[in-house]
Protein backbone atom coordinates (compact mmCIF):
# COMPACT_ATOMS: atom_id res chain seq x y z
CA UNK A 1 0.00 0.00 0.00
CA UNK A 2 2.76 2.39 0.82
CA UNK A 3 4.33 1.30 -2.37
CA UNK A 4 1.32 2.07 -4.41
CA UNK A 5 0.92 5.60 -2.30
CA UNK A 6 4.42 6.59 -3.06
CA UNK A 7 4.51 5.69 -6.65
CA UNK A 8 1.03 7.82 -7.61
CA UNK A 9 3.23 10.81 -5.26
CA UNK A 10 6.19 10.41 -7.90
CA UNK A 11 3.66 10.59 -11.07
CA UNK A 12 1.94 13.81 -9.54
CA UNK A 13 5.38 15.06 -8.79
CA UNK A 14 6.38 14.21 -12.26
CA UNK A 15 3.02 15.53 -13.98
CA UNK A 16 3.56 19.05 -12.15
CA UNK A 17 6.92 19.24 -13.57
CA UNK A 18 5.60 18.69 -17.30
CA UNK A 19 3.27 21.57 -16.49
CA UNK A 20 5.54 23.95 -14.72
CA UNK A 21 8.14 23.41 -18.04
CA UNK A 22 5.01 23.51 -20.25
CA UNK A 23 3.92 26.98 -18.76
CA UNK A 24 7.43 28.96 -19.40
CA UNK A 25 8.15 27.00 -22.79
CA UNK A 26 4.72 28.09 -24.49
CA UNK A 27 5.23 31.92 -24.12
CA UNK A 28 8.50 32.08 -24.94
CA UNK A 29 8.12 30.11 -28.49
CA UNK A 30 4.93 32.20 -28.57
CA UNK A 31 7.53 35.30 -28.49
CA UNK A 32 9.95 33.87 -30.94
CA UNK A 33 7.67 32.62 -33.09
CA UNK A 34 5.82 35.64 -33.58
CA UNK A 35 8.61 37.85 -33.79
CA UNK A 36 10.04 35.61 -36.25
CA UNK A 37 6.57 35.45 -38.49
CA UNK A 38 6.03 39.29 -38.23
CA UNK A 39 9.29 40.29 -39.38
CA UNK A 40 9.32 38.08 -42.42
CA UNK A 41 5.66 39.70 -43.60
CA UNK A 42 6.81 43.09 -42.52
CA UNK A 43 9.79 42.58 -44.40
CA UNK A 44 7.71 41.65 -47.75
CA UNK A 45 5.47 44.46 -47.05
CA UNK A 46 8.74 47.22 -47.08
CA UNK A 47 9.39 45.56 -50.74
CA UNK A 48 5.54 45.58 -51.90
CA UNK A 49 5.94 49.64 -51.30
CA UNK A 50 9.40 50.30 -52.91
CA UNK A 51 7.56 48.17 -56.10
CA UNK A 52 4.46 50.54 -55.17
CA UNK A 53 6.61 53.77 -55.04
CA UNK A 54 8.37 52.83 -58.29
CA UNK A 55 4.86 52.10 -60.00
CA UNK A 56 3.77 55.23 -58.59
CA UNK A 57 7.16 57.27 -60.48
CA UNK A 58 5.93 55.59 -63.70
CA UNK A 59 2.19 56.18 -63.76
CA UNK A 60 1.11 58.57 -61.26
CA UNK A 61 -0.30 56.27 -59.59
CA UNK A 62 -0.88 53.39 -57.26
CA UNK A 63 -1.36 49.76 -58.67
CA UNK A 64 -4.98 48.21 -57.80
CA UNK A 65 -3.57 44.70 -58.14
CA UNK A 66 -0.19 42.65 -57.93
CA UNK A 67 -0.95 41.48 -61.78
CA UNK A 68 -0.98 45.40 -62.77
CA UNK A 69 2.12 46.12 -60.80
CA UNK A 70 4.25 43.33 -62.38
CA UNK A 71 3.17 43.94 -65.31
CA UNK A 72 4.22 47.48 -65.60
CA UNK A 73 7.57 47.32 -63.22
CA UNK A 74 8.12 44.44 -65.89
CA UNK A 75 7.71 46.01 -69.05
CA UNK A 76 7.90 50.38 -68.72
CA UNK A 77 10.91 52.31 -67.65
CA UNK A 78 11.59 55.53 -65.54
CA UNK A 79 12.05 58.60 -67.29
CA UNK A 80 15.47 60.59 -65.93
CA UNK A 81 15.37 64.60 -66.93
CA UNK A 82 18.36 65.82 -66.54
CA UNK A 83 18.30 69.97 -66.43
CA UNK A 84 20.82 72.07 -68.22
CA UNK A 85 20.54 75.54 -66.87
CA UNK A 86 18.98 76.28 -63.84
CA UNK A 87 15.15 77.26 -64.16
CA UNK A 88 14.80 78.62 -60.36
CA UNK A 89 17.37 81.05 -60.92
CA UNK A 90 16.27 84.89 -62.01
CA UNK A 91 19.03 85.73 -63.56
CA UNK A 92 19.50 83.01 -65.90
CA UNK A 93 19.29 84.21 -69.08
CA UNK A 94 20.81 81.44 -71.75
CA UNK A 95 18.48 78.08 -72.41
CA UNK A 96 17.47 75.69 -70.14
CA UNK A 97 17.20 72.61 -71.80
CA UNK A 98 15.38 68.98 -70.72
CA UNK A 99 17.32 66.19 -71.59
CA UNK A 100 14.98 63.00 -70.99
CA UNK A 101 16.70 59.82 -70.94
CA UNK A 102 14.48 56.26 -69.81
CA UNK A 103 15.98 53.30 -67.65
CA UNK A 104 13.83 49.86 -68.10
CA UNK A 105 12.27 49.92 -64.40
CA UNK A 106 13.04 45.95 -64.37
CA UNK A 107 16.11 46.51 -64.15
CA UNK A 108 15.97 48.98 -61.40
CA UNK A 109 13.24 47.49 -59.08
CA UNK A 110 14.59 43.69 -59.72
CA UNK A 111 18.27 44.73 -58.18
CA UNK A 112 16.29 46.85 -54.96
CA UNK A 113 13.79 43.96 -54.25
CA UNK A 114 16.09 40.79 -54.68
CA UNK A 115 13.02 38.52 -55.48
CA UNK A 116 11.16 37.96 -58.40
CA UNK A 117 7.85 40.42 -58.68
CA UNK A 118 5.27 37.38 -59.14
CA UNK A 119 6.52 36.08 -55.30
CA UNK A 120 5.56 39.91 -54.00
CA UNK A 121 1.64 38.77 -53.64
CA UNK A 122 2.20 35.95 -51.23
CA UNK A 123 2.49 36.02 -47.39
CA UNK A 124 5.41 34.54 -45.42
CA UNK A 125 4.16 31.26 -43.21
CA UNK A 126 0.67 31.49 -44.94
CA UNK A 127 0.52 28.53 -46.74
CA UNK A 128 0.03 30.37 -50.66
CA UNK A 129 -2.57 33.45 -48.72
CA UNK A 130 -1.83 36.49 -51.13
CA UNK A 131 -1.86 40.09 -49.56
CA UNK A 132 -4.69 42.50 -49.37
CA UNK A 133 -3.87 45.37 -51.94
CA UNK A 134 -6.18 48.78 -52.60
CA UNK A 135 -5.58 51.67 -54.74
CA UNK A 136 -7.76 54.74 -55.48
CA UNK A 137 -7.32 58.62 -55.77
CA UNK A 138 -8.91 60.89 -52.82
CA UNK A 139 -9.51 64.54 -52.66
CA UNK A 140 -7.04 65.13 -49.76
CA UNK A 141 -6.72 68.74 -49.12
CA UNK A 142 -8.40 69.97 -52.41
CA UNK A 143 -6.07 67.92 -54.46
CA UNK A 144 -6.68 64.70 -55.68
CA UNK A 145 -3.87 62.53 -54.98
CA UNK A 146 -3.72 58.85 -55.00
CA UNK A 147 -3.72 56.34 -52.14
CA UNK A 148 -3.10 52.25 -51.60
CA UNK A 149 -3.36 50.20 -48.59
CA UNK A 150 -1.91 46.55 -48.65
CA UNK A 151 -1.76 44.74 -45.72
CA UNK A 152 -3.17 41.31 -44.03
CA UNK A 153 -4.47 39.99 -41.26
CA UNK A 154 -2.10 38.58 -37.96
CA UNK A 155 -4.32 35.31 -37.89
CA UNK A 156 -3.50 34.08 -41.97
CA UNK A 157 0.19 34.06 -40.84
CA UNK A 158 0.40 33.31 -37.26
CA UNK A 159 -0.04 29.21 -37.97
CA UNK A 160 -0.85 27.59 -34.50
CA UNK A 161 -0.51 30.80 -32.69
CA UNK A 162 -3.37 32.83 -34.07
CA UNK A 163 -5.38 31.75 -31.37
CA UNK A 164 -6.72 34.83 -29.03
CA UNK A 165 -5.72 32.94 -25.96
CA UNK A 166 -2.38 33.81 -26.76
CA UNK A 167 -2.87 37.60 -26.00
CA UNK A 168 -2.34 36.89 -22.26
CA UNK A 169 1.48 36.43 -23.36
CA UNK A 170 1.37 40.02 -24.87
CA UNK A 171 -0.95 42.59 -24.04
CA UNK A 172 -0.71 43.88 -27.61
CA UNK A 173 -1.73 40.79 -29.71
CA UNK A 174 -4.99 40.69 -31.60
CA UNK A 175 -4.97 38.07 -34.16
CA UNK A 176 -7.62 39.33 -36.18
CA UNK A 177 -5.52 42.86 -36.40
CA UNK A 178 -4.16 43.48 -39.69
CA UNK A 179 -0.55 44.29 -40.30
CA UNK A 180 -0.48 46.67 -43.42
CA UNK A 181 0.96 50.06 -44.76
CA UNK A 182 -0.71 52.67 -46.12
CA UNK A 183 -4.39 54.16 -45.68
CA UNK A 184 -6.90 54.47 -48.19
CA UNK A 185 -8.46 57.32 -46.65
CA UNK A 186 -4.81 59.79 -46.47
CA UNK A 187 -1.94 60.13 -48.63
CA UNK A 188 0.52 58.08 -46.54
CA UNK A 189 2.80 55.31 -47.18
CA UNK A 190 3.28 54.09 -43.21
CA UNK A 191 3.05 50.76 -41.89
CA UNK A 192 1.46 50.56 -38.81
CA UNK A 193 4.38 49.00 -37.37
CA UNK A 194 6.68 51.80 -37.86
CA UNK A 195 4.68 53.41 -34.99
Amino acid sequence: MRIAINVVLALVVVGLIYVLISSIREPIAFKAEKEKREEAVIDKLMKIRTAQEAFRNIKGGFAPSFDSLSQVLRTDSFAIIKVIGDPDDPDFTGEIIYDTTYMAAYDSIRSVLGMPLDSLRFVPYSGGQTFNIQADTITYQQTVVPVVEVGIRRSSFMGPFKDPRFARYDAGYDPNSVIKFGNMNAPNLSGNWER
